[in-house]
């Protein structure tokens, strides 16, 4: 709205601009310099005023696209966090990149641009005709005539625009997501022998956004071309219609008055058309906005239920209960798990085995809220998870997997990851329960070791201490270990197992492994098959 008052503001004061400097032009034409003195300081003080008003309606616009793009960002980024890794089987993550950065970024002028001028695009040329028809009828209704045709054009250009948008950023989604997925395996693509291979067809991915940009710069371009016609148009037919009064020069002994009425309806054609011109820049950031939104409408946040009772963060563990549950990744591939009615006490450990397939990271990760069951309830405490909100869930959960996701940063911040606001002397406790102090004086620089992306230059063993350190400070009553030893020797295996029965005392544990250490870590065993739970055993 305040870009919208000062726009119309920004109109008045150039309709007195104009007249202003048409007073002063007629008396200096017509021999009365003396007398254009006044208008040439009142035509100066509204240059000042204007320009005041015109600096805070881009400042304002600029303010309310920053605000309703941070708004965006972050409702999208939250859908993301509570949907979890569930939405990467649905998303290909460079297009999830694409969508949270290039594309609500792409929105800056739909919120700063396009809203604003799609309301001043009428409201500005009704203010300056019925400015020009107080002064020169014949000029308003050249522009009235010149400006019908305007709209037509727009409408014409404007479909070709938003496809040629639309099919833009299709090409740059696909350019993004394909570049990160050859960065991801460059390793793979090296050994392979395909890196000359890779980079023409992304050479090709590049070329074809290029030729999709030029379309839509070529079809904004006819579009300012179309605004232009008119434009010329308007002022040849007002020159041709107010002659008798130009034609001061030929000595005719036109009056100041009607040169000035003339050379009003002149000055104020380009006022005139200004806010058809800024409309159709304003286009193509609606187009880009439509194209935004069609990738987004799968990520809008869908509105979780508030918990219907609490749960509890640490202590004596979560009591769990899976009531009669399939699940089904994809209708024609069948069912994951079927049937599937489990109790797991509150403080108990279950031992998840069975061959890869078998279902256990599917129940891991309903376990987890990724994902609803297809059919039947899952009970944390008696509390149906579907009642309650992803962050609730994982408020209550620790999971650490086969492979731990470090980020490039300090172990300092590794670990605290799971809790920033924990104090020191708690996160020395997490570092000796997990173990860590064992080699963390053996690195350069301690905790503030700088570690690389993925945990480069630590051992699988170092970096599932830093996972378990992390398990450590969020204190959760559920803790979900998926395969945590899957890939370590025997020795590092025994260790880490060793430190996750520290970390797993007073909480629930559920543990897929297949080894038989993980077998003996102590709990009843649970065998699943095909997504049946075939074999239970007490515990070992």
């Amino acid at each position: 709205m305040p870009v919208i008052l000062l726009g119309l503001a920004g109109a008045l004061i150039a309709i007195g601009q104009a007249w202003t400097l048409a007073e002063a032009l007629a008396d200096c034409l017509t021999g009365r310099s003396g007398s254009a003195w006044p208008s040439i300081l009142v035509f100066a003080v509204l240059v000042l005023i204007r320009s005041i008003v015109m600096a805070g309606q881009e400042l304002a616009s600029s303010r309310a696209g920053i605000a309703s793009r941070r708004r965006l960002r972050l409702s999208m980024l939250a859908s993301m966090v509570e949907e979890g890794p569930a939405l990467l089987r649905r998303q290909h993550s460079g297009v999830l990149a694409s969508t949270i950065v290039d594309r609500i970024e792409a929105l800056d002028g739909y919120f700063s641009r396009w809203l604003p001028a799609s309301v001043l695009w009428m409201a500005i040329p009704a203010i300056i005709l019925a400015g020009v028809a107080f002064r020169n009828l014949d000029a308003a209704l050249v522009l009235a005539c010149c400006g019908a045709m305007v709209p037509v054009a727009q409408a014409v250009f404007g479909i070709g625009a938003a496809i040629a948008s639309r099919d833009q950023f299709l090409a740059m989604t696909r350019l993004q997501a394909r570049f990160l997925d050859r960065i991801r395996g460059i390793a793979t693509i090296v050994l392979a022998g395909a890196a000359d291979r890779e980079a023409q067809t992304l050479a090709l991915a590049a070329g074809e956004l290029r030729q999709r940009t030029m379309r839509v710069l070529r079809v904004a371009f006819l579009s300012s071309a179309a605004i232009d016609v008119a434009m010329v148009v308007a002022i040849i037919a007002i020159v041709i219609s107010q002659r008798s009064q130009l034609l001061v020069f030929a000595g005719n002994g036109a009056a100041p008055e009607g040169i000035a009425a003339a050379l009003f309806g002149l000055l104020l054609t380009s006022e005139f058309f200004a806010p058809f011109r800024s409309l159709a820049l304003a286009y193509q950031d609606r187009a880009h906005a439509a194209a935004a939104a069609d990738a987004m409408q799968h990520l809008l946040p869908a509105g979780n239920l508030p918990s219907s009772a609490p749960l509890p963060r640490s202590g004596r563990g979560l009591a769990i209960s899976m009531q009669n549950v399939d699940f089904s990744w994809q209708s024609d591939r069948g069912l994951a798990l079927q049937h599937i009615n489990i109790t797991i006490a509150a403080g108990e450990t279950v031992i998840l085995t069975g061959a890869s397939g078998s279902g256990k990271s599917t129940l891991m990760e309903l376990l987890l809220g990724f994902v609803a069951p297809s059919r039947g309830r899952i009970l944390f405490d008696g509390t149906d998870i579907a009642t309650l909100s992803p962050r609730d869930v994982a408020a209550s959960v620790a999971w650490i997997g086969q492979r731990p996701v470090l980020f490039a940063g300090t172990m300092r911040d590794n670990i605290l990851f799971a809790r920033p606001s924990a104090s020191e002397q708690e996160l020395v406790s997490a570092v000796n329960a997990a173990a860590i102090d064992r080699f963390v004086d053996d690195l350069p620089h301690g905790l503030n070791t700088v570690v690389g992306e993925g945990g480069f230059g630590l051992s699988g063993g170092q970096a599932q201490r830093i996972a378990i350190a992390r398990a450590y400070l969020k204190n959760a009553p559920l803790l979900l270990l998926d395969e945590p030893t899957a890939h370590l020797d025997p020795e590092t295996e025994g260790a880490i197992l060793g430190a996750l029965r520290v970390l797993a005392e007073g909480r629930t544990v559920v543990l897929c492994g297949h080894s038989d250490a993980t077998r003996n870590f102590g709990g009843r065993v649970l065998e699943l098959d095909h997504g049946h739970v075939v074999l239970i055993r007490g515990a070992a």
